[in-house]
């Protein structure tokens, strides 16, 4: 599937939309997705490419499952992320917090004057996480927006097709993103150069890279290769597995949210 082709961009994508198109729309129950991703190295193996490809891969196939009737429309993607934990390996390209903050509030701004209610920020890269939930609450102060953050791999859906350790560590070009990429862009994948390199975190009783008590870290701390995970596991199957539970779950999400309305929670109660 190429961008700009298939149901979800054909029939999905905001900006092919006239300006009186969009002013016409009934946006009651309407919901924009804004994918969020990065431009940063992966390792020997995978594209720096590699957040913002799955982003736009999954978003694709999760719209493809919607139906005709669902109020749902995509946005450009933002490709670049806050990536500067990745800056000491060549290639990775990152915005400042500040940056990537104010260009994801303005484009909300722009949307709620257009009379959107309703925005999710669909985020694909582990360094976007803490800003993202961040910007989400300071977006829905300022506009009065409903906003919504879904970062993919909190949806648990490979946790019966790696082991628990990657599961818990393998955070940067390990086995799911890089049966994931196998998946969705096979030549991208660099086979004769998979790498596994572990974090040496796990004998830690408190300490997280991710969760619970974390301590600051960038990739050159806990890797030299710069991936956190087994990519000798990976497979395109289990990548076709993986995306096709995470479009399924997640289409039946974006409906009930096209149905939620935040005032009810008080109003209900």
């Amino acid at each position: 599937m190429f961008r700009y082709e298939g149901a979800a961009w054909e029939r999905r994508f905001l900006p092919r939309l006239t300006y009186a198109e969009v002013e016409a729309m009934d946006k009651e129950d309407a919901l924009v997705i804004l994918p969020v991703g990065a431009v940063e190295q992966h390792g020997p193996h995978l594209p720096l490419m590699t957040d913002a490809l799955i982003g736009e891969s999954l978003i694709t196939r999760t719209l493809e499952q919607l139906p005709e009737s669902a109020s749902v429309w995509l946005l450009p993607p933002v490709s670049y992320g806050k990536s500067n934990e990745h800056l000491d390996f060549a290639g990775t390209i990152s915005l400042s917090a500040a940056t990537l903050q104010s260009v994801i509030t303005d484009i909300a701004v722009s949307l709620q004057r257009s009379g959107f209610r309703r925005l999710m920020l669909f985020n694909t890269h582990g360094g976007n996480v803490d800003l993202l939930n961040v910007a989400s609450r300071e977006i829905r102060v300022q506009t009065g927006m409903m906003v919504f953050y879904v970062n993919p791999h909190s949806l648990d859906a490979d946790v019966d097709l790696v082991t628990p350790e990657e599961h818990e560590y393998g955070i940067h070009g390990g086995d799911i993103e890089t049966s994931l990429v196998m998946a969705f862009k096979p030549d991208w994948v660099k086979a004769d150069q998979l790498v596994c390199e572990m974090p040496q975190v796990t004998d830690l009783q408190y300490l997280t890279l991710e969760g619970r008590i974390r301590f600051a870290w960038v990739m050159s701390d806990i890797s030299r290769s710069g991936i956190a995970g087994d990519a000798t596991q990976a497979t395109a199957d289990k990548g076709e597995t993986i995306a096709t539970r995470i479009a399924s779950g997640l289409a039946l999400a974006l409906e009930e949210i096209c149905r939620f309305d935040i005032d009810r929670i008080v109003r209900d109660r």
